[in-house]
């Protein structure tokens, strides 16, 4: 097969490397990709919301899979797109359609859809322009802290837990009156916040069957502790120790399957994968978020330990055979560590030479460099973004595993670079 993945981040970098060790892949392209993807496959410079490009491109190259990395295209419709062209419509396109991306494209969309399904989550209220002052009433009368989030799409950064009223408050007219997340902001849903542990789990569907994946455990803070700002994610383990057989099975029989239950029977097309973003709550699951793709930095912890082919999953996705598919995951922790650009996640540069990178990616069962903001500049590597690697390791602990990709993070350098160094801490 000739497989086109899009995006350019420490996702796709791991999806690339999996699926270049496929027997089915014949040909693999990453657009955009990074420096990192270059030696998986071959860069295309197409923008992932390029729709004509990459039609032109699959047509030319005899694409027969595209796997969509990150959700804007989703919510744009590529999938929709390709579905819609007599052209195209023979490629396969692995990403939900643009109703079903709306369980992360509108949290409004997904909070209802909870609530249709009878899936536990936090309770909420939403709030636009039109009720403004309605909306400050309801927050002036919450428990605190109070959690506001934008409706749409606000590259991972339209969340705001306000410790007061007042803080609260000041936040809901930041997002609506004065456009903080632009028209992401246009509408604001406010949850109860839930106190506990915040847990990943990944799912692969074909809009009737699933399977899982994988779980994992993300770290949002710049600082070590858990402390500052809110990031992208600077690193992220696997598995998770308190995520047991009757923990998960809590997961999946209350919030997994009727979740795909109710894509089902809302006839929404969804060939693709599900997050769920859960907060472990004293032993309690609740839905936090969905996402309609696969994480970042969890997709770097996930798809090493996956031992399946994974373009046979993705294929069996479409060919109504998920059944059939027993999901092998091995015995290791895993670990990775997201090395950042100093100033991350404010203003940072770009252009940054790296040195002490690997000259090939590792194979599984060492430790392996993901690009996530990287690009080449001739025969040298430079930073081209806030998150610029993943270092992905594997142990018989986690603390095995966090220990090996530190050393290896200490043979790499980029002028200002920063990483946390208790990634997984609570495990230790």
């Amino acid at each position: 097969m000739n497989i086109l993945i899009l995006g350019s981040g420490g996702r796709e970098h791991a999806f690339a490397w999996k699926i270049a060790r496929s027997k089915h892949c014949t040909q693999l392209f990453i657009a955009p990709g990074n420096a990192g993807t270059a030696h998986c496959g071959t860069n295309v410079n197409i923008g992932v919301n390029d729709f004509a490009a990459q039609k032109q491109f699959c047509l030319d190259n005899q694409v027969n899979l595209v796997l969509v990395g990150p959700e804007e295209p989703l919510v744009k419709g590529v999938y929709d797109f390709f579905k819609n062209d007599p052209a195209l419509s023979h490629i396969k396109v692995f990403g939900p359609s643009a109703n079903g991306a709306q369980l992360e494209g509108s949290k409004a969309f997904s909070k209802k859809f909870m609530e249709r399904h009878a899936i536990p989550t936090a309770a909420y209220a939403e709030f636009t322009a039109a009720n403004l002052e309605e909306g400050k009433a309801y927050l002036a009368q919450q428990s605190l802290p109070i959690v506001l989030k934008a409706d749409g799409l606000a590259a991972g950064k339209g969340v705001v837990i306000s410790q007061t009223h007042e803080e609260a408050i000041a936040a809901f007219e930041e997002m609506i009156v004065h456009k903080q997340f632009g028209d992401a902001s246009s509408k604001v849903v406010v949850e109860a916040f839930l106190q506990g542990i915040e847990v990943s789990v990944f799912v692969v569907t074909d809009g009737d069957k699933y399977k899982i994946i994988g779980h994992a455990k993300d770290y949002k803070r710049i600082g070590e502790g858990d402390t500052g700002l809110n990031t992208g994610g600077m690193g992220c383990v696997s598995p998770v120790p308190f995520m047991d057989f009757a923990f998960m099975q809590k997961v999946e029989s209350r919030i997994i399957a009727p979740t795909i239950a109710g894509l089902k029977l809302e006839n929404i097309d969804y060939k693709g994968f599900v997050f769920f973003g859960l907060m472990n709550v004293q032993g309690e699951p609740f839905v936090i978020e969905y996402n309609c793709r696969m994480g970042d930095p969890e997709t770097e912890v996930v798809i090493p330990r996956l031992q399946n082919d994974l373009i046979e999953l993705l294929n069996a996705a479409f060919d109504g055979t998920l059944d059939t598919i027993d999901i092998m995951a091995g015995d290791s922790s895993c670990c990775t560590v997201v090395a950042v650009s100093g100033g991350y996640p404010g203003d940072y540069k770009k252009g940054m030479a790296i040195s002490g990178l690997p000259v090939k990616d590792g194979e599984a069962g060492e430790t392996i460099v993901f690009h996530a903001g990287t690009k080449a500049s001739g025969a040298a590597v430079e930073t081209n973004g806030g998150r610029v690697l993943a270092v992905t390791s594997f142990g018989s602990s986690i603390p095995e595993a966090v220990a090996k990709s530190a050393a290896a993070l200490a043979g790499i350098s980029f002028e200002g670079m920063n990483f946390r160094k208790d990634i997984g801490y609570e495990f230790a």
